[in-house]
């Protein structure tokens, strides 16, 4: 189980790519965030193992790495909190 400053670190990063669902973005940048807020919302929680967090994490990154810009400041600001978020996650793990 990921201890509790892991666990924030997650909620965290869920939220950040969370908010970026209703904001106006790039149809294929919505594609990734959405599959990204979809990996890390399995990461999510007190019981899910650390070796899935790091999967998850893992997942959400590469996805991440696919979006250069979402035509919507907001939605960049996300993602660049979001991309901070996965290294104090691996940095933890």
């Amino acid at each position: 189980m990921a201890d509790s400053s892991l666990q924030s670190l997650v909620a965290d990063l869920h939220a950040h790519l969370e908010a970026t669902a209703e904001l106006p973005v790039e149809t294929r940048a919505s594609q990734y965030l959405g599959e990204a807020e979809a990996i890390a919302e399995d990461a999510v929680g007190p019981e899910v193992p650390e070796s899935v967090v790091a999967k998850r994490v893992e997942q959400a990154s590469m996805l991440l790495s696919n979006v250069e810009e979402t035509g919507d400041s907001e939605a960049d600001d996300h993602i660049v909190a979001a991309r901070e978020l996965v290294e104090a996650i691996e940095s933890e793990l």
